[in-house]
């Protein structure tokens, strides 16, 4: 993490800390931990709050093309800076609840999508337009990587049931300020989905 980012983080913060949720960007510990599961052949990344892009870089590390990138962020001057860095992704200055409502893809298209959104601090009328945006790009199979510093998931169960959707802890790392706990959500797999072959 460079100074410069840190320190426009901070001062990002200072002016809208309910949007931003942290002092600092994320670790390369956290990055790595919330990129581990995605590579080239996961095909298209949707990343939603990307701030300084420091998960952004880990998916380029991991061999994913800056092509298939797509980032949603609603900072002007975050969004501005993402631009200049990752010139070859889809940069969007937006907010991730208005996902539903744009043809970012051609239907269910994306492999992943990753979160440094804070939701503890998000409503649950936006957090259920987020998920629902979110999964309505997802193709099948396709999974949410979240991360919380607090010591559960930021989805609350209710709101998890609604959409199917269950949850996975991935891991936990304390090379984060402050630690950190990254959740893996997808779809529940129905019966139709289930493949006799290796029952």
């Amino acid at each position: 993490m460079s100074a410069n980012d840190a320190l426009s983080f901070l001062m990002a913060w200072a002016v809208a800390p309910f949007r931003i949720g942290s002092v600092t960007p994320s670790s390369s510990s956290l990055a790595a931990l919330m990129t581990r599961d995605i590579g080239p052949d996961t095909g298209p990344v949707l990343e939603l709050g990307p701030g300084t892009g420091p998960f952004t870089r880990a998916l380029l590390a991991r061999g994913v093309s800056e092509e298939d990138l797509t980032l949603i962020e609603s900072d002007p001057d975050f969004a501005a800076l993402l631009k200049r860095r990752f010139p070859a992704a889809q940069v969007f200055e937006m907010d991730a609840a208005g996902l539903r409502h744009l043809s970012l893809f051609q239907g269910p298209a994306v492999g992943a999508a990753i979160s440094g959104l804070p939701f503890r601090l998000i409503s649950p009328r936006k957090t259920l337009a987020i998920l629902d945006g979110v999964f309505a790009n997802l193709r099948p199979g396709g999974a949410l990587y979240q991360f919380t510093l607090g010591r559960r998931c930021p989805f609350d169960q209710s709101l998890l049931d609604r959409l199917d959707l269950e949850v996975t802890r991935v891991g936990h790392t304390f090379r984060n300020l402050p630690p950190a706990t990254v959740y893996r959500i997808a779809r529940i797999k129905t019966l139709s989905t289930f493949d006799w072959r290796f029952a």
